[in-house]
Formats: C-alpha cells, sequence, structure tokens
C-alpha cells in the first residue's frame, strides 16, 4: 500500500500531488465496519476515495464495488486507488444507487458516508434493492458527521424508518471523538 493508515499523506505514484489525509470520521467508520479479506463491499458515494482506500487495504479475495452520481468523485477515487483498480480489488462506476445492477445476494456489506438519499427523501426502491443484494447476516452502514447536533435526531429518525421498512435491524452508534453517528442496518 502507497498510503498511511493513520491518516497521514501519502504521495501519488507520479509523484506530482499529495494524497488528503484520510479523516480520523473514516478510519472510525472502517474499523466498526470490520471489512473481511474476503467482504463483498458496495461504497455508495464513493467522493475522494479515502474510503476505498481503506477498505481496500483490508480486502484479499474479497472486492470493493465503489459508486458516485459525481464524475469528479469517481475519477478522484480512481486516481487515489490505481493500484488497487489495477489489482482488481476495486471497481468505480459514475452512477446512482436507483440504477445499480449487482448481481442478488452477493454483498457482505453497503457503506455510505454522509449520503443524504437516505433521510432527505422518499428511498424505498434504494432500500429495497440493498435489501435483495446483501447476504442474510450481511449489514447496511450508513455514518452521517454529527458536527450539527440539531439535525442528528432528523436524520437518525428518517434514516432509521427508511431501512426498517425496508426489512432490515436497525442499531445506532453515536461516537462523539470523532463526531459521527452510525446507522447499521442488519439483514
Amino acid at each position: 500500500m502507497d498510503g498511511s493508515m493513520d491518516g497521514r499523506p501519502a504521495v501519488w505514484q507520479a509523484g506530482v500531488m499529495a494524497k488528503q489525509p484520510i479523516p480520523p470520521r473514516m478510519v472510525w467508520a472502517v474499523n466498526l465496519m470490520d471489512v473481511q479479506p474476503a467482504d463483498h463491499v458496495l461504497e455508495i458515494g464513493c467522493g475522494p476515495g479515502a474510503g476505498a482506500e481503506l477498505i481496500c487495504a483490508r480486502l484479499e479475495t474479497g472486492k470493493l464495488f465503489a459508486i458516485d452520481r459525481s464524475e469528479s468523485g469517481v475519477d478522484r477515487t480512481k486516481r487515489r486507488n490505481a493500484k488497487s483498480i489495477e489489482a482488481g480489488k476495486l471497481t468505480v462506476r459514475q452512477i446512482d444507487l436507483a440504477t445499480l445492477r449487482v448481481p442478488v445476494k452477493r454483498l457482505h456489506k453497503v457503506f455510505a458516508f454522509n449520503v443524504n438519499l437516505f433521510w432527505v427523501r422518499k428511498c424505498a426502491d434504494e432500500v429495497a434493492l440493498l435489501h435483495e443484494r446483501v447476504l442474510p447476516g450481511g449489514s447496511v452502514f450508513l455514518f452521517y458527521e454529527s458536527g450539527m447536533p440539531h439535525l442528528v435526531p432528523n436524520i437518525v429518525k428518517k434514516a432509521s424508518a427508511a431501512l426498517t421498512e425496508g426489512g432490515f435491524r436497525v442499531s445506532v452508534v453515536d461516537q462523539k471523538a470523532p463526531p459521527v453517528v452510525a446507522l447499521i442496518g442488519r439483514r
């Protein structure tokens, strides 16, 4: 691996531009998910690719499929994780969750950080898609920064309801440092 797991910046292979450090909130989230070497993981909203970097470092035979609606998010993830793509651990696509086609009962874990979809609008179709594709015993992890505490109760209420209505058993972890709330939907 060319980057540091402790959040210190690393240098891209080309040596021209330094990677962004991995935020402590992302390290905490990936540690909570406990990604195993053979897991198949879907990341929704891959953004700058820090989550993908941490997850791919844990994979051996497993795979990460990272999606983002944003072309720039996809490009940044691809640049940051070029070695994982070359090694066959990572696939990155510009697509939204509603149009995603992943084989049924394939995923061990689904991961999203600060993805508003699950609490700002109705998302029954997207949650149903996840329920069909997550293996029994698998989980959906939704993480939200809780630096604006007045928003947290509404996020937890709406996102929990969406997952519960979609057939997941939901638990909540509220972490103070870094300030993150995690909703874990178990299949």
